[in-house]
């Protein structure tokens, strides 16, 4: 099977906008020209002068697009695009343009449908009433409400993929790895660009972050398991060490609903490890086959590793969460105070007690946090803690955390401590930290305890010690641009 192409999506509110975004494409093997979009559809304009083979397509509005007008006016552009030599053009199933589909023996015909509800339970069925009609490409597009709903897209395109082209696409975050992955799900070619509702990545992104081109059968696929994947550097750190490595991996976003809908899609796919955070870090403790010893004292796994077809958890929080501080404060005997009942406070709290600091954990729901205190060979607290309780404070809450950056889980006035540690990186520099700095306090930022448990997580993967310095400024430079995309101040 040859390697998938990239396509990359243009629209425009007019042909000339249209055509001037289209020129600006580079390193695409295709673009797909939104006729939909602009406010004068005209194939003979679109296709004119274009520097690589495209697709035209023209979507009504009752599939998802922007054409308001009838469908003979759309037929009549769609078949203009065939006349003018257009490399594809593409006709949705339910229009029933049998006529165009025939004029061209099927050739250069992409036949789409697009399921905005869910994925349809008969899905092999629509797709081989879909291949019986000739198209040259088939195209399937359905909502992932879930990652697991991804797996019979897999299994569907890995099927039809060896003898017909198709492309299988999960609209929406859940969707995303049948996107990066399109080698792996048997599609002729994925889409790129900017129409971010439906889980459109861009061409920098699958080029330089996820190295697309470069994802073949030997890949080994890893990624970070999380519920919201948005706004993760995970991502960039590690394929920037894979690239840096010469390793053939590619790390990709797995959002999840639960445990179980991982484990369905990671099975299937098969990945080779993963990367474990909120929420799922206690959940998938249960789902593995084997946990090792640091983790099992701590509850709690944020490492996947699949060795002979064995899923082993870890724990690398505990040791990436001490390599930041141990420089900067003698440990023994420092009273800390743990913000927070979750996996991470879990790692935290063995951490600080494995050095001989005197534990407090702090949570709203004071019976979960006497449940980390007893992991943690602590004692159960107040919240917030009392001014004077604590000399390091360790903040394991997602409050402060993008969106919320204005947001602290302890009020300035109470930050009388020496230390202040925040797990949370995104943004780099959170109110907590920089209320605790304008107090006095020394300050330690998430993102190094980030870069640290990353680090030991690729070691354990492919045994090649990854460069620090590559994760973390690939790390900074994403959280720049997330920065600079969404006009948040830190």
């Amino acid at each position: 099977m040859t390697k998938p192409l990239l396509c990359v999506t243009v629209t425009g509110a007019t042909t000339a906008e249209l055509r001037r975004k289209r020129d600006a494409v580079t390193d695409a093997d295709l673009v797909e020209l939104r006729l939909d979009s602009v406010a004068d559809p005209s194939a003979a304009a679109a296709l004119a002068g274009r520097g690589r083979p495209a697709i035209v397509t023209c979507r009504p509005k009752w599939e998802g697009g922007s054409f308001a007008g009838s469908e003979e006016e759309r037929r009549r552009i769609l078949a203009d695009a065939l006349k003018l030599g257009a490399e594809y053009v593409d006709v949705e199933w339910r229009a029933r343009f049998d006529d165009l589909i025939a004029a061209s023996g099927g050739q250069r015909i992409v036949l789409s449908t697009h399921d905005f509800d869910g994925v349809p339970t008969d899905l092999a069925a629509q797709a081989q009433a879909m291949r019986s009609t000739g198209a040259e490409v088939v195209k399937i597009a359905v909502t992932a409400k879930q990652l697991s709903d991804c797996v019979p897209l897999l299994e569907l395109g890995v099927q039809v993929g060896r003898a017909d082209r198709i492309i299988v696409i999960g609209m929406g975050q859940y969707g995303l790895p049948t996107r990066i992955l399109a080698s792996r799900f048997g599609s002729a070619w994925t889409y790129a660009g900017a129409i971010h509702d439906i889980g459109q990545l861009t061409a920098d992104a699958l080029l330089e972050e996820y190295r697309f081109r470069s994802i073949g059968k030997s890949t080994d696929i890893y990624g970070i398991v999380a519920g919201s994947v948005a706004h993760s550097v995970s991502p960039s750190m590690h394929n920037a060490a894979f690239r840096e490595t010469r390793t053939d991996a590619v790390y990709v976003p797995f959002p999840a609903t639960s445990a179980d809908d991982f484990v369905t899609f990671g099975r299937a796919i098969g990945v080779k490890g993963a990367s474990v955070t909120i929420p799922h870090k206690v959940s998938l403790f249960d789902r593995v086959d084997e946990i090792d010893a640091v983790a099992r004292r701590i509850g709690a796994i944020n490492t996947i590793h699949v060795e002979k077809g064995r899923w082993i958890g870890a724990n690398t929080d505990a040791e990436g969460f001490l390599q930041p501080i141990r420089g900067r404060a003698a440990l023994n005997g420092l009273r800390a105070s743990v913000l927070g009942a979750g996996g991470a406070a879990r790692a935290v709290g063995v951490a600080l007690a494995s050095v001989g600091c005197a534990v407090q954990v702090h949570a709203r729901n004071r019976a979960q946090a006497g449940q980390v205190a007893l992991v943690a060979s602590g004692e159960t607290g107040a919240w917030p803690p009392e001014p004077g309780s604590w000399d390091l404070l360790v903040n394991t809450t997602p409050i402060g955390m993008y969106p919320r950056v204005d947001e602290t889980p302890i009020p300035r006035t109470q930050l009388t401590g020496r230390y202040v540690y925040d797990l949370v990186y995104n943004p780099p520099v959170t109110r907590l930290l920089r209320e605790a700095a304008e107090a006095g306090c020394q300050t330690i930022g998430g993102l190094e305890m980030l870069v640290a448990q990353a680090r030991e997580q690729s070691l354990w993967w492919t045994g090649t010690k990854p460069p620090t310095g590559v994760m973390r400024e690939a790390a900074l430079k994403r959280l720049a641009e997330f920065a600079r995309d969404e006009d948040y101040v830190v």
